[in-house]
């Protein structure tokens, strides 16, 4: 594919078939002006979406239905038909079927996306638990794609209008959260952000708070030593090293109470719920889960499967439109970001923006 085209091929798995995955995919791709932004490509079953749509009577939408990636109609909704047979299909429950099926969609549209086939991904959601197979060992999209790709690591960064939020350990026991917090895997961590920053987000000089692990992190040592011994000289480094500006540790009750976050490009959170927890809470507009540090582009809704309203015409799109309009807007400043590298005349400007944007800040 060429690296000039500026209207991407996004390819969308179905995720759970008894989720929300399917209706939230019509209720989005039913807005005809999406194909003026993207060329989408479902990953999945027609029958599927016929199912759905039963249930639906102000969605209206047609798929051109292809095998061949290098026959998508640029002007229409596309879909990859995975199976073509009569799919069970329970709104609602947990089963075997709906996990089978994810899977082959997630499988299908991932390898696409390494083979450069389509240009980004956004993933609909699947269930932890009936995902789990021998060839699937994984907690969910995140780590799976960390593998495919056989990156280092990756980064789960939280996305919204006012917020960016990465977390250092993911979808892990509490108990086990301390013995991972150490100064590589921060540093880690940092370097993915930073690049993801950059060249995913267009911000060249960004700012990073990164939130202590205990209690007023820390309290000098008083309720915990991570912060002394892993976080400190990681930020340290980070500064020194990476030419990062990168601030903290910062206890998050009050980071979050007095509205910090908004001085920061970027949050970096030692846990799970020491994240999300303020970026669900405190996020204005739709978040989005963004998957920084790989190759490929992938992003997703904030949501899970949401089974107790699946098949009842109640899901809100909005999270999943944001991914896919995310997605595209990642794929541009990528494309200008390698432009500005190959072209040093338009890098030089980017920084004389920035340069000036600063100036502007600092007269305020």
């Amino acid at each position: 594919m060429s690296g000039t085209q500026t209207k991407p091929i996004v390819g969308i798995s179905m995720g759970d078939i008894n989720g929300i995955g399917p209706e939230v995919i019509l209720k989005t791709l039913s807005d005809s002006r999406i194909t003026e932004f993207c060329t989408p490509v479902i990953f999945g079953s027609n029958k599927v979406l016929n199912f759905y749509r039963k249930s639906m009577p102000d969605v209206n939408l047609n798929v051109n239905i292809t095998k061949d990636l290098q026959r998508l109609n640029p002007r229409q909704v596309n879909m990859v038909n995975l199976w073509e047979n009569e799919t069970p299909i329970t709104p609602g429950e947990v089963d075997a079927i709906g996990g089978q099926y994810a899977l082959e969609s997630l499988k299908a549209a991932v390898q696409a996306l390494k083979e450069n086939r389509i240009h980004c991904l956004v993933t609909a959601p699947i269930h932890k638990n009936n995902v789990q197979q021998a060839d699937f060992p994984y907690s969910g999209h995140t780590p799976y794609l960390k593998a495919v790709f056989g990156v280092n690591d990756v980064l789960m960064l939280m996305v919204s209008d006012n917020m960016r939020i990465g977390v250092l350990t993911e979808h892990i026991p509490l108990a086990e959260v301390a013995a991972q917090v150490t100064k590589e895997k921060i540093l880690l961590k940092l370097r993915i952000l930073k690049d993801s920053l950059r060249k995913d987000f267009g911000i060249d000089k960004p700012r990073v708070a990164v939130l202590g692990l205990n209690p007023h992190a820390g309290d000098e040592g008083l309720t915990g030593k991570e912060e002394i011994e892993q976080i400190k000289p990681a930020l340290a480094e980070a500064r020194k090293n990476l030419d990062l500006m990168a601030f903290g540790p910062y206890s998050p009750d009050a980071f979050f109470a007095k509205g910090n976050y908004n001085r920061f490009d970027a949050v970096l959170a030692m846990y799970h719920d020491q994240g999300l927890i303020p970026f669900k809470s405190l996020s204005i507009g739709e978040g989005v889960n963004y998957t920084a540090g790989l190759p490929g582009i992938r992003t997703s809704p904030d949501h899970g499967t949401a089974m107790d309203i699946a098949g009842k015409n109640r899901a809100d799109e909005s999270s999943f439109r944001e991914a896919l309009f995310t997605a595209i807007s990642i794929y541009n400043l990528r494309i200008g970001y390698a432009d500005a590298r190959i072209n040093p005349l338009r890098k030089m400007a980017h920084r004389v923006v920035s340069r000036m944007e600063d100036e502007r800040i600092e007269e305020a």
